[in-house]
């Protein structure tokens, strides 16, 4: 078989593949990192599967792929990764160097807890008005090891997936604007007894949310249902009925900033 060319979304390639197969063009579809694939077919359909791959390349979430792969049973169409069965190690080096950073900066500071003790470290890290390092140090505390693993999950998925639609740059101002805003109001509403990265996961959330809005045309950032989900998880913490104590005004801030970055930043359309 011969490569016809590789995309940077597994799930695109694997629409145009199975529309290829609507037309009787046998083909497969191969990831290394599940970060991109590549589409291969026969040598004798070359010419016609290239020319449907030019026009997938210059517009590649038409919605006739999607049909095709709604025409075709889960079993013809599987999407075959190569190397290990989930490559996790492999998917993490792949990220930014901003990504990694702050995962890898908040599991140390989680783990230093252990070494030195939380009163001490939390000493080090809380929010201080009249210290601005420490406007942003909050967001990399965390108190419980599902605290943690929740607000690192959502970090990487939701930074990740802007990143690769917008750009590193966006993400950055999404992280700068929602743990500045979040921390602040938190502390201004609330006390200074409070840590993680919540608020800006709500700032990418609401990021998500906006701009997928503004942008009706391009495959959504994030789900509707998530954005209910998440909403409806922050106004229980309003409630005080959940069984943590949740910093509720970094939530809510968190979730106005990411929606200010939606509304004001020039961001290009998703890819």
């Amino acid at each position: 078989m011969k490569c016809l060319g590789s995309f940077d979304n597994p799930r695109a390639v694997q629409g145009v593949a199975d529309y290829l197969k609507t037309r009787q063009i046998e083909c497969r579809v191969t990831s290394e990192d599940g970060q991109s694939a590549s589409l291969w077919v026969d040598e004798q359909h070359w010419s016609q599967a290239n020319e449907i791959w030019q026009e997938f390349i210059a517009d590649p979430y038409h919605e006739k792929y999607l049909a095709a792969s709604w025409q075709l049973s889960p079993k013809e169409s599987p999407l075959v990764y190569q190397g290990a069965k989930l490559n996790l190690w492999q998917r993490f080096t792949a990220l930014s160097w901003m990504l990694k950073a702050v995962f890898i900066i908040s599991v140390g500071i989680f783990l230093s807890f252990f070494v030195y003790g939380v009163e001490t470290v939390f000493a080090v890290f809380q929010f201080e008005p009249q210290t601005p390092w420490r406007w942003i140090t909050p967001a990399f505390l965390h108190f419980g090891l599902l605290h943690l693993v929740f607000n690192l999950s959502w970090w990487l998925y939701l930074g990740h997936m802007i990143e690769h639609r917008l750009g590193s740059w966006v993400v950055w101002v999404i992280f700068a604007a929602g743990a500045l805003l979040s921390n602040w109001m938190q502390y201004l509403l609330a006390d200074a007894n409070f840590g993680g990265l919540s608020g800006v996961v709500y700032a990418l959330l609401g990021f998500c949310w906006i701009h997928s809005a503004k942008h009706p045309q391009s495959p959504p950032l994030i789900s509707t249902p998530i954005v209910g989900f998440m909403l409806i998880w922050m106004v229980l913490g309003f409630t005080d009925v959940l069984f943590v104590n949740m910093a509720n005004w970094a939530h809510l801030f968190g979730l106005l900033a990411g929606m200010g970055v939606a509304v004001l930043l020039p961001v290009r359309g998703s890819k």
